[in-house]
């Protein structure tokens, strides 16, 4: 009984010492030494609130952190958080005492990267800008050589990316959290990063990274693995708003980073997607698979492997592009032969082509070699585009163009077949020129010509038909011909949603059939061509 009650004193005395132990040791007297430490480690201010130690879970914890930024890029804080929770090992705390982390938590910190014209990041001189160099460095040097965390936590963090020159311009990022096992300064740890996407969607990157490099954070080698799903390409902040890039992503691929040049490998599918201002999104997935390299320093990169497949058409981009202060500057090509035309025919709209009301591309192939340079969103795409043995479905290009129709006999229908059409290509912000337009339809002959389209899809285009057989026969019938060929040349107007046939009366009264003028006179040539281009009516 009596050893009852000594044993029962003994775990009462126990309880008390407990109990009266963060009183006894005053963590606050590490404060200004840790504070130090940290600042001549970090090259950066550091403020750390009231400290309070938990002896039965080890735990020391402050009630708020600061770490100043890089007085180039901001007076205010890189990191802000609300608390921070220090593991520690009590013994050699109580008896030496000694501060022997074994894992940090930041609880809800909001960090602020930013990124100047030069590409360098505010984080990058962390560690670097050491004060009092000649004295302080000794220490610090030690104090980052020795400095060992067993586990290292961002817990519901926020971090804001932006450009130093456009303080507005910021993409804010939620829920961050990241956990970092084994972390040290001078060595490789393994680490994992989750948070959600503006806009929706997830980020997930794995991997291992370190040492750190003393003289440029960002430097810092890297391996990891990054998974993403449902970015929204228009609110991710990756892509300027302006291009009209829009759609949602899913991604996964390998990152190696040695500290200069990043090698990245993967694939990344998309739906809805939408490639310009005035497009609108696509109900075709798009897939990518790719590699790439990029150079740190110089801010410029390479896409060595673009393999893009749309259903079963596949097209390849390759070339470089490089980061600008503004914008990103591309110099590519891309090389499609023999597409299956009806697996692009519901990318059109994403591309901002829009075909007449009521039809659609059926059948055959398209083909082009296009080169996509200048800066985004006002890249210019140039090149040779092909189509052949595609039919546009729910078009009549005879009722439309009455005149040849009545003259080479062209059968009225509900579809235009087309044997070949090719163009060269340039596209640009103020619109799309099309120069020697050759196309071959089985009921009408060969068109020939040029034009453009505008932003609005208003098009102004002068062709010419060059129709043969009972096309000539009837003209020459008509006008008192003697000939064995004719061209014919009209305008299209109107928009591409509704594109208006219009009669170049004068080029064919001063052209082909000139001669007529000396039988019937001007007018009656003209009056009588004019009346072909007239909308035949229904009975």
């Amino acid at each position: 009984m009596k050893a009852l009650k000594i044993l029962g004193i003994v775990v009462v005395l126990l309880i008390v010492a407990l109990i009266a132990l963060p009183f006894l040791i005053n963590v606050n007297t590490f404060r200004p030494t840790i504070e130090a430490e940290l600042t001549t480690a970090l090259g950066r201010q550091v403020k750390i609130g009231n400290l309070k130690l938990s002896i039965l879970s080890g735990n020391l914890s402050a009630d708020d952190l600061s770490i100043a930024d890089d007085p180039a890029f901001s007076k205010n804080a890189f990191i802000q958080a609300k608390g921070l929770n220090v593991g520690v090992e009590v013994e050699p705390l109580i008896f030496s005492k000694t501060l022997h982390v074994t894992e940090l938590t930041l609880q809800e910190p909001q960090v602020t990267l930013l990124r100047s014209t030069s590409g360098k990041w505010n984080f990058s001189s962390l560690g670097s800008n050491k004060p009092n160099a000649a004295k302080a460095s000794n220490s610090s040097d030690s104090f980052t050589q020795n400095l060992a965390v067993g586990k290292l936590n961002i817990k519901d963090g926020q971090v804001s990316i932006g450009d130093a020159s456009a303080p507005g311009k910021t993409h804010v990022y939620q829920q961050v959290n990241v956990t970092v096992q084994n972390f040290s300064f001078t060595s490789q740890f393994p680490f994992s990063l989750a948070t959600s996407l503006p806009g929706g969607g997830s980020l997930n990157l794995e991997g291992t990274a370190g040492p750190v490099n003393s003289d440029d954070a960002a430097s810092t080698p890297l391996q990891a693995r990054l998974k993403i799903k449902d970015l929204d390409l228009g609110k991710s902040g990756l892509i300027d708003p302006a291009s009209g890039i829009a759609g949602i992503a899913d991604f996964d691929g390998n990152l190696i980073y040695d500290g200069k040049m990043a090698h990245s490998t993967g694939t990344a599918n998309m739906t809805k997607l939408k490639l310009v201002p005035k497009g609108t999104p696509a109900n075709q997935s798009v897939s990518l698979k790719y590699a790439a390299d990029y150079d740190q320093q110089k801010q410029s990169g390479m896409l060595k492997q673009g393999d893009v497949n749309i259903g079963k058409a596949l097209a390849q981009l390759t070339g470089s592009f490089e980061s600008k202060a503004t914008s990103t500057v591309l110099d590519m090509k891309l090389n499609a032969q023999n597409m299956p035309v009806n697996d692009l025919e519901a990318m059109l709209p994403a591309m901002g082509v829009i075909l007449p009301t009521g039809s659609q591309l059926q059948g055959g192939t398209l083909s082009a070699t296009l080169g996509i340079t200048g800066p985004l969103p006002n890249i210019v795409v140039t090149g040779p585009i092909k189509l052949a043995d595609t039919k546009l479905a729910g078009f009549n290009l005879g009722s439309k163009m009455s005149a040849i129709s009545a003259l080479s006999g062209m059968k009225s229908g509900s579809d235009t077949s087309i044997q070949n059409f090719s163009a060269d290509l340039h596209y640009a912000p103020s619109g799309i020129q099309t120069q020697n337009i050759n196309l071959t339809a089985p009921s009408l002959g060969v068109v020939t010509g040029s034009g453009t389209i505008s932003p609005d899809n208003v098009l102004d285009y002068k062709m010419a038909a060059n129709v043969s057989g009972t096309a000539v026969t009837g003209l020459a019938q008509m006008a008192n011909l003697n000939t064995k060929g004719g061209t014919i040349p009209f305008f299209v107007k109107g928009t591409t949603s509704d594109p208006k046939f219009v009669p170049d009366v004068k080029g064919m009264a001063t052209g082909a059939l000139s001669g007529l003028t000396k039988q019937t006179g001007t007018d009656s040539v003209v009056n009588t061509i004019g009346g072909f281009f007239k909308k035949k009516k229904t009975q």
